[in-house]
């Protein structure tokens, strides 16, 4: 079981869709075959602006050539595999550095930490995926303090074992549907403030929860990827309408309403005053034209 790291830029020049797929020069191939069939997590530098550090984990199905440049190849991710972190974790985290494997014999950052794609250790990879994901649910082997203390010093002959039971363990959880769905829907409520995106109403019920869903753009049932960018929030009966194909979204986020809707009047009354989605602040949690393009084409009845 190996596990690695794919450095992955929001303004990437790279034709990257993390969750579909991941581009790279022929030079890097040895490289990203070594994961083929393994974990792997992305990582934004701390350079880009409004950076993400470790913000997802995603499985790699195989290598193809890029059908359209050439000594390019993609990296396709595992459909259903892919799944953004609730937590972005830092590279240097509050205990210093994440990914230990990067430090030198010095406890200085290697050259390692500039490679684009890297293997990661199961260790590196089970802290990672602790501090991004929502694991208090997990059923681990009971360690005592002398097992921890070992394993934070190197000692890693004895340790190996566990921690790829630990792993596997964390695999088993990110795998689960039912986990998925509500890492999404934390993830999707907060990029949107937990106001449907349609409406614009932001209700919180008795109980101090929002009544308002989190909607796959492209379903899971068709393929359709746990990223916030094929997400939004809407409430129950935009949600509604939005799976049925009443409405549906263009790529500059205009409604687009059905003309199957029997009762126009009272659905434009009901869309917010802007008739424009209101998006997520951050330009890469909006819904991404490819997504919305699928919607219009499989489920919106013009």
């Amino acid at each position: 079981m190996g596990f690695g790291v794919f450095i992955h830029r929001s303004d990437s020049i790279y034709k990257d869709r993390p969750a579909e797929h991941y581009q790279f020069p022929r030079p890097y191939l040895s490289r990203v075959e070594a994961f083929v069939g393994h974990w792997i997590i992305y990582y934004e530098p701390s350079k880009v602006n409004d950076t993400r550090g470790y913000y997802a984990v995603a499985k790699v199905q195989q290598i193809i050539p890029d059908p359209v440049t050439p000594d390019m190849y993609l990296a396709l991710i595992e459909p259903g595999t892919y799944l953004d972190f609730v937590n972005p974790v830092p590279f240097n985290g509050t205990d210093g550095l994440v990914e230990r494997g990067l430090l030198n014999d010095q406890g200085r950052i290697s050259g390692r930490a500039q490679s684009a794609v890297r293997p990661i250790s199961p260790s590196d990879f089970n802290r990672i995926i602790d501090l991004g994901l929502d694991t208090s649910e997990l059923l681990l082997p009971r360690v005592d303090e002398a097992d921890e203390v070992g394993a934070f010093f190197g000692f890693q002959d004895e340790q190996a074992p566990f921690e790829f039971e630990r792993s596997r363990d964390r695999l088993n959880y990110i795998g689960s549907r039912i986990v998925r769905d509500r890492i999404f829907r934390r993830i999707v409520l907060r990029a949107y403030d937990e106001r449907c995106a349609i409406t614009g109403l932001k209700l919180i019920n008795g109980g101090g929860r929002a009544e308002v869903s989190a909607a796959h753009i492209r379903p899971v049932e068709a393929n359709g990827p746990d990223v916030i960018n094929n997400g939004i929030a809407l409430s129950g009966t935009a949600h509604w309408m939005f799976d049925r194909g009443l409405i549906s979204l263009s790529d500059d986020l205009e409604i687009l309403i059905s003309r199957q809707v029997n009762d126009l009047d009272s659905v434009q009354a009901f869309i917010n005053r802007t008739r424009r989605v209101l998006p997520p602040r951050r330009q890469f949690d909006r819904p991404h034209p490819h997504f919305l393009q699928w919607h219009r084409e499989h489920c919106f009845k013009q």
